[in-house]
């Protein structure tokens, strides 16, 4: 590992200005990604700026009904916490079905947004990535692994997928990012916060640098809303999703849908938000012709690679899936694994925070 400075923050303001002076500075949270990638020579910042003991650790009702979650909050306690667990199970199964117990216990929540849009062809220094080297190439795209790769959204440039479980239901959720940077605060929807590669897939959010991730905050969900959040992989652990879908479904006293929100994972640069499935969900009843309308349209535009074509069937079969139960009635609040270290809901190796 490269030798680098290591500065603990008292505050967000003086986080926010030890960043922005050095150019090669980072914040450090859990650390379960970055860490990783430095050990990898992924990533060689020179300074990294420690944002655990800033008192970012709280999650608090807000006016409404909504929740405010502070960037801090491990993923452990997040998804155990009653307001998630109680208003958006989506979140708490999501949180859930990432990482691994120990993961949990350091991953933070704005670490987990900030963890990098990657590949295998990514953390293989070896290789040829416009990620990790803007203009030598994306391995993937002439590559024979493909199967965790994008069919959605990718460009000539990459077709790495977003690893998150979390943000994936946070985007279902209407959740919104609350950012203090040199200039002061902004607020940004998370639909809005990743960004698809285009010709710039080195970076995966809008952030400026030096901007800090404060808070994350949820709106008080429809009385009738239901939420879930289903998770496909190779197998039951230590495995990214080969797709996920968060889904919210408030259906009116008639029984038509009054509102819908889709997002899913595994399938693209950013959480992808499955409008057009929306659109075809809203109004009616949400009855076989119906749902297979929206898991139609949800993979409408995807252009998959050699390898992973089957990933359009399968978000099909999942979405559909997940809205037949969700139409069906409430969802349960998520089980707590009894022993998250060993549980079958863990998953994904590395995918830190």
């Amino acid at each position: 590992m490269i030798p680098f400075d290591y500065q603990r923050a008292e505050d967000a303001a003086g986080a926010v200005a030890a960043v922005a002076a050095d150019p090669d500075a980072r914040f450090l949270g859990g650390g379960t990604n970055l860490v990783d990638h430095m050990k990898l020579g992924v990533a060689a910042p020179h300074r990294l700026v420690d944002v655990t003991r800033i008192g970012l650790d709280d999650v608090a009702e807000l006016p409404g009904g909504g929740v405010r979650i502070g960037a801090g909050v491990r993923n452990s306690d997040l998804a155990a916490h009653p307001l998630v667990r109680g208003r958006y199970p989506a979140l708490s199964r999501a949180l859930l079905s990432g990482a691994s117990g120990q993961l949990r216990n350091a991953a933070t929540t704005g670490g987990n947004l900030m963890q990098r849009t990657r590949c295998v062809y990514f953390e293989d220094v070896t290789t040829p990535c416009n990620k990790r080297a803007p203009g030598t190439g994306c391995s993937a795209l002439e590559g024979p692994f493909t199967r965790y790769h994008a069919i959605l959204g990718a460009s000539e440039h990459c077709a790495a997928t977003h690893p998150s479980d979390m943000a994936v239901a946070l985007n279902a959720l209407d959740a919104e990012v609350r950012v203090l940077g040199p200039g002061g605060e902004r607020t940004i929807p998370l639909d809005e916060f990743h960004r698809l590669p285009g010709d710039a897939p080195d970076r995966d959010t809008v952030l400026e640098h030096g901007e800090l991730i404060t808070a994350v905050e949820l709106p008080a969900p429809a009385g009738a809303a239901r939420s879930t959040y289903r998770k496909v992989r190779d197998r039951a652990s230590y495995a990214f999703a080969l797709v996920s879908v968060a889904a919210v479904l408030d259906l009116d006293g008639g029984g038509a849908v009054r509102d819908v929100r889709i997002a899913l994972g595994g399938v693209a640069h950013k959480p992808w938000r499955a409008r057009a499935a929306e659109d075809a969900l809203r109004g009616g009843a949400p009855g076989e012709e119906r749902i297979a309308a929206a898991a139609t349209a949800a993979v409408a535009a995807a252009r998959p690679l050699p390898g992973n074509a089957f990933k359009v069937d399968l978000v099909r079969a999942t979405l559909g899936s997940v809205l037949r139960e969700l139409a069906a009635g409430p969802a349960q609040e998520p089980a707590e694994p009894a022993d998250p270290a060993d549980s079958t809901e863990n998953a994904v190796e590395g995918e830190g925070r």
